[in-house]
């Protein structure tokens, strides 16, 4: 062992071994695609905001309170409830809280003609790089989900240069086939540039079907911002809804967030409640859970 060697296990922390002795099973088979990002490295938790709705809906401040002091390190905006149009004052309070703007669910409206420019103003100024579209009914049509692919490489153009990004969030049905036998999603990934973010809902990529580690190795680098949900697939005997008690194998997943997916933030989405917890209840849960395995 040389001395550089030495020096560099030494600076070796004790966490960043554990990270990798934990995870060193689960990347085995995505060896592959390692190089391009480190396996150990760290990936922020931020909350999708839609997890916990009627609470931001009734006090929007107490509600980012709250995850502060949970201790994610950004939210992830369904709405602006008190802040719409406000978007000073938003980045003032995710600021005095010491949150980061993760990313956000925008309709593909809001890229459209005039409204492009409000929408890169407002997203600037919270520090939001990822501007993610929840869903659109042109998905899943097959006359009209080629030009809706063209729509997000052109507007992902737009955005890069500002150092922002647009994308698409999947649900299960977004899986649903073509005419060919090849499902919309694929079409969609397969037509878009590699600046188009796929955001996977793991948890409904697995009430599909699917694998969400096969997405993230067929399609490497392109999911910036990952939803980790916990999910219950077939009603399986013996399991909630919440992380680490669900069907979703979340360390090979996490793995590939830091392998092959080129995460750059974990969005916690907690979409229903377990034995009659509350919302708050059940993603406090779900994120101590999760925090267990980063």
């Amino acid at each position: 062992m040389n001395n550089t060697t030495q020096t560099i296990g030494a600076a070796l922390s004790r966490r960043q071994f554990l990270h990798s002795s934990l995870l060193a099973a689960a990347a085995v088979g995505l060896q592959p695609w390692r190089g391009a990002f480190a396996a150990g490295r760290e990936i922020p938790l931020s909350l999708q905001l839609y997890s916990i709705r009627t609470d931001c809906a009734k006090n929007f401040d107490a509600a980012l309170e709250w995850c502060a002091k949970q201790g994610f390190a950004g939210v992830e905006f369904a709405g602006y409830h008190t802040y719409a149009g406000k978007a000073k004052e938003l980045r003032k309070k995710l600021d005095d809280l010491g949150l980061k703007a993760a990313g956000t669910h925008i309709g593909t409206g809001s890229f459209r003609g005039d409204a492009l420019q409000k929408t890169i103003e407002f997203h600037q100024t919270i520090g939001c790089k990822f501007l993610i579209v929840p869903g659109d009914k042109d998905f899943t049509d097959a006359e009209k989900s080629k030009p809706l692919a063209e729509f997000f490489n052109q507007t992902a153009a737009t955005l890069k240069p500002l150092g922002m990004a647009t994308g698409y969030h999947n649900h299960a049905h977004d899986f649903k086939k073509d005419a060919t036998g090849k499902t919309f999603y694929d079409l969609f990934a397969e037509r878009t540039s590699q600046d188009v973010v796929l955001q996977q809902d793991c948890g409904w990529t697995a009430a599909a079907g699917y694998d969400p580690v096969d997405l993230m190795k067929r399609y490497p680098g392109r999911m910036k911002i990952t939803h980790f949900k916990p999910t219950v697939v077939n009603k399986e005997a013996g399991k909630k809804a919440i992380f680490g008690q669900d069907s979703v194998n979340w360390v090979t997943t996490l793995a590939a967030c830091r392998e092959v997916g080129g995460t750059e933030w974990i969005s916690l989405e907690q979409e229903v409640y377990p034995d009659g917890k509350s919302p708050m209840e059940c993603t406090a849960l779900s994120l101590a859970a999760l925090k267990k395995i980063m």
